[in-house]
């Protein structure tokens, strides 16, 4: 048996109701290709649907008017069918109008040969449209491995961005001064008081993408007291007006940490634009006596004005060196007295309808 040629391990699939033309097909390809015979469009896409899927057809040879199923709707279906749509289609056909080529080329065919056939144009354009089929064939496989790789890379930046970031919350949990608790149960009332706030005041920009990132950014929002010396942040009584304006810079601090981190790792889907903007806002008041800025009322970004009334209810109900945990209720009281002076009203509203929840979680996580 002599050596086989890269051509003759090709398929091709010849469609036409004239038996006289698959004949004349059949004797002008057999020595090149393997052939395939289909008299009608249906057993052309049964053929398809043996042999197509798995790379045995190679490229298809149709005629446009056939009975039932013309050469159009055939062409038609192969090109939606996503296993089939790559393999090459030559049209062979005794229309030669420019508004016949014109359709078959829009209906999706790859060429357009004009009956009666020359073999020598015929074998030509066939060994064309193979080589090219191989070499877009060759392009798919390459752009999915590539994109194989890049999933590779984008999962391991994924990690370490990851790995990073629970870096950043172990710090801040380490200096706080209640072992990270302090750091759980705000992130679980930040995530009740932004599911009302959702709810009751929908105008106020809150879909469930964006209460997320808030749920998600809240344990950093002190990240910024890793630069506070610890003779300020530790010390057990009331800290001087000198210690307090030290104390106050962990604000701008923290902003400053995330957005060095921003830059170098990208925003995280949004993720530590948000961290930033709770870490910087969320002792600004609502009446505009806050600090790092003095911003007021709506110009407090909403994620700072939900963190600075969940921050100040979990100072208030936990143990310090200079006083005791305060009750729920009074908590609750001293909130609302905060309303439209340090607390936006609206929140203060959400979260007191919240407030059995918040008491049990004060509870659960003391």
């Amino acid at each position: 048996m002599g050596h086989r040629t890269l051509a003759s391990t090709r398929t091709v699939l010849c469609v036409d109701d004239a038996p006289n033309n698959l004949a004349l097909l059949n004797e002008c390809l057999k020595e090149h290709y393997s052939v395939k015979l289909a008299n009608n469009g249906l057993k052309a896409l049964s053929l398809l649907e043996k042999f197509g899927a798995s790379g045995e057809i190679d490229l298809i040879l149709l005629d446009v008017m056939m009975p039932e199923m013309d050469g159009y709707e055939v062409c038609r279906k192969i090109k939606s069918n996503p296993a089939w749509r790559y393999i090459p289609i030559i049209f062979i056909t005794s229309k030669t109008a420019p508004e016949d080529e014109q359709r078959a080329l829009k209906e999706g065919a790859n060429d357009f040969i004009p009956k009666p056939i020359n073999p020598d144009v015929l074998l030509a354009r066939i060994k064309t449209h193979l080589e090219l089929s191989q070499y877009h064939l060759r392009l798919r496989n390459e752009k999915r491995q590539l994109e194989v790789n890049l999933q590779e890379k984008l999962t391991d930046i994924f990690r370490l961005q990851q790995a990073t970031l629970n870096v950043m919350i172990s710090l801040a949990e380490f200096r706080d001064e209640d072992t990270g608790n302090h750091i759980k149960r705000t992130q679980s009332y930040i995530e009740l008081l932004a599911e009302e706030v959702e709810r009751t005041y929908p105008h106020l920009g809150l879909d469930e993408k964006s209460r997320e990132l808030i749920v998600q950014a809240a344990p950093l929002h002190d990240i910024g007291k890793i630069t506070t010396p610890d003779h300020i942040l530790l010390k057990p009584g009331k800290l001087t007006d000198e210690e307090f304006d030290i104390m106050k810079q962990h604000a701008q601090s923290g902003a400053d940490i995330l957005a060095a981190a921003a830059r170098e790792m990208g925003s995280y889907g949004g993720f530590l634009d948000v961290a930033q903007e709770i870490a910087l806002t969320h002792h600004e008041k609502w009446a505009g006596n806050g600090y790092p800025r003095g911003l007021a009322g709506d110009d407090i970004p909403l994620s700072g004005r939900l963190m600075a009334i969940v921050d100040v209810y979990d100072a208030l109900r936990s143990e310090r060196p200079y006083k005791q945990p305060f009750s729920h209720e009074k908590s609750m009281a001293i909130i609302e007295e905060g309303s439209g002076s340090h607390f936006d009203p609206r929140l203060v509203e959400c979260f007191r309808s919240r407030g059995e929840e918040v008491c049990l979680i004060a509870e659960k996580l003391g």
